[in-house]
């Protein structure tokens, strides 16, 4: 998977933002982050598992009324 970006004359910081938006799109540098040091099934399953709590309970607060200030 190669990424490649063309170079014209002078325009050097337009091929870069054009390269860091492939980058960001093609989710390559998560994937790297990811790979970088081994984790294991269990601590996986309790980090989703932690963060769709977290999804949950943002949902729930989000949809509550708010508290009457008088």
């Amino acid at each position: 998977m190669g990424l490649k970006v063309i170079v014209g004359e002078g325009q050097l910081d337009k091929a870069l933002r054009k390269f860091k938006k492939k980058v960001q799109e093609s989710n390559l540098m998560q994937e790297l982050r990811e790979k970088e040091f081994y984790e294991k099934p269990t601590s996986q399953r309790k980090k989703a598992k932690s963060q769709a709590r977290k999804r949950w309970l943002k949902k729930l607060s989000e949809q509550t009324l708010p508290k009457k200030l008088y």
